[in-house]
C-alpha cells in the first residue's frame, strides 16, 4: 500500500484526491464514494447557499465518516456560503483562484480556526509560494492538461518546480492524471499524491449525464482545447485562467467569433443549460482534460481509487526497481535495442 506523509496529515488511506469540481460535476454520492474508498473526496461549494451547504455536508456524512473537503474559489466566494462551510468543519478546506489583491491569510486563518487543514491549488510557482507563506498545509500543482480552469504550464515541469519552491509543504499533482501511471509519475516528481477530475467524471457516482460520460470514454485526448468561450457564455471572468473544454459543436460555432458571443451571451447561456438538461453533449459546455484519452470505461469511484493505487504500487515496487537492477548487473532487458551500458555503438560499414 502506498502511503505518503500527506496521508497522515489529512487522515486518509491513499494519496488519491477528487478535484473540487463545480455543481453538476460532483455531488455528495461521488464525494463520499472517493472518501470511503480511502481517498479524499471534495465538493465544489462555491455558489451554494448556506442551506445547500448544510444539506450537502449532511448527505456526505450520512454516507461516510471519513475525511472530505469543501472547495472554494476565492475570487467568487460569498461570505454567507463560506461561513456555512466553515460551520460544517470539514477535514479540509480547499481553495483556488484568488485574485492577487485578495489576502490568503484571512481565508486560511478562518479555516484553521474551524479546525480544518488548508489546501490550495495553483498553476504558477509564485502563486504556490504565496499560499505556502500564508500557511497552506498542502499545495496542489495544477498542470494545463487537466479539464476545467487551468493555467499555462504542463504538470511534468510544474510539479517539481513547485516541490522545490514550497518545501517542506507537501505538493499534490493535478492535470492529465487518470491511472496508476500518473500517480507513480507524480510521486517520482516529488509530489505526495495525485488529484483527478476527469477520471472521476466517468464514474457511476458522477452526476454527469450518461451521454457526457460516453464522450469522455470515446475521447482520444486530442479533442480538447483551451478557450474562453465557456466563460464568455456564462458571464464569468476567471483570474488568469483558460477553460479546457471538449471541442464540440458549441465551441466550434463560436471559435473566432467571441465578440459576437459577448453580444448574445444570455441567449447562448440559456441554450447551454437546455442542452445539458436534455443530455446533448454536442451543444453543451463540457470541460474535460487531455487524460480523457486514458479513460476506457465508466466504473465505480471506489474501483478507480483501487486501480490507481494498485497500478502505481506495481510500478514503484516492481517495474522501476527491476530497471535499476538490470542497469547495475549490466544485463539487457528483453527486446532492448542499441548499445547497452558501457557498450560502444557499432559504426555502419
Amino acid at each position: 500500500m502506498i502511503r505518503t506523509p500527506v496521508c497522515e496529515l489529512l487522515g486518509i488511506t491513499h494519496p488519491v484526491f477528487l478535484g473540487g469540481m463545480a455543481r453538476g460535476n460532483t455531488a455528495p454520492r461521488l464525494v463520499a464514494a472517493v472518501s470511503e474508498a480511502g481517498g479524499l473526496g471534495a465538493l465544489g461549494a462555491t455558489g451554494l447557499s448556506p442551506r445547500e451547504v448544510k444539506e450537502t455536508c449532511a448527505a456526505i456524512r450520512e454516507a461516510t465518516e471519513r475525511p472530505y473537503a469543501l472547495n472554494y474559489l476565492i475570487f467568487r466566494s460569498e461570505e454567507e456560503g463560506f461561513a456555512a462551510g466553515l460551520a460544517e468543519r470539514p477535514a479540509v478546506m480547499a481553495f483556488a483562484w484568488a485574485r492577487r489583491e485578495q489576502p490568503l491569510k484571512e481565508y486560511f486563518g478562518r479555516a484553521r480556526g474551524a479546525g480544518c487543514k488548508v489546501m490550495f491549488m495553483a498553476g504558477r510557482v509564485d502563486e504556490a509560494r504565496r499560499a505556502a507563506e500564508a500557511g497552506a498545509d498542502v499545495i496542489v500543482a495544477q498542470g494545463s492538461e487537466g479539464g476545467g480552469h487551468v493555467g499555462w504550464m504542463g504538470a511534468l515541469a510544474l510539479v517539481p518546480m513547485m516541490v522545490d519552491a514550497v518545501a517542506p509543504v507537501p505538493v499534490v499533482a493535478a492535470g492529465g492524471i487518470a491511472d496508476g501511471r500518473g500517480l507513480a509519475a507524480a510521486l517520482c516528481l516529488g509530489a505526495q499524491g495525485a488529484l483527478m477530475g476527469t477520471r472521476f467524471l466517468a464514474t457511476e457516482e458522477s452526476p454527469l449525464p450518461q451521454a457526457f460520460k460516453e464522450v469522455i470514454v470515446r475521447s482520444d485526448g486530442h479533442d480538447t482545447m483551451l478557450t474562453e468561450i465557456p466563460d464568455i457564455a456564462s458571464g464569468q471572468v476567471w483570474p488568469g485562467a483558460m477553460a479546457r473544454a471538449w471541442r464540440n459543436r458549441f465551441i466550434e460555432r463560436w471559435a473566432g467569433r467571441e465578440w459576437e458571443l459577448r453580444q448574445n451571451r444570455a441567449e447562448v447561456f440559456d441554450a447551454l443549460q437546455e442542452a445539458r438538461k436534455r443530455g446533448d453533449p454536442g451543444e453543451a459546455s463540457l470541460l474535460i482534460g487531455q487524460d480523457a484519452g486514458l479513460i476506457r470505461s465508466v466504473v465505480p469511484a471506489a474501483e478507480v481509487v483501487r486501480r490507481v493505487v494498485e497500478e502505481a504500487e506495481e510500478i514503484l515496487s516492481e517495474r522501476l526497481p527491476a530497471l535499476v537492477r538490470l542497469s547495475r548487473s549490466g544485463e539487457r532487458p528483453a527486446g532492448a535495442v542499441g548499445p547497452g551500458p558501457g557498450e560502444r555503438p557499432v559504426a555502419p560499414e
